[in-house]
């Protein structure tokens, strides 16, 4: 059960990271976020913590197997 947790925080953190990313950069317009630089590194944060939970579940995921 908590690993299936780590995993739907770390596709949510992935994915709000995405769009904040492409916002930053420009590509998703209408957005006061539209274009700031800012907006991309916190993005990109977003998304390298994201990969991480999910590949921390990963592992707890195989190591729970292994017992």
């Amino acid at each position: 059960m908590k690993n299936g947790i780590v995993y739907v925080l770390g596709a949510l953190l992935l994915a709000i990271g995405a769009v904040w990313g492409l916002q930053g950069v420009g590509v998703l317009t209408g957005s006061p976020m539209t274009g700031q630089k800012l907006w991309f590194g916190i993005g990109l944060l977003a998304v390298i913590a994201g990969a991480g939970l999910i590949a921390y579940g990963v592992r707890r995921t195989r190591a729970d197997k292994a017992k």
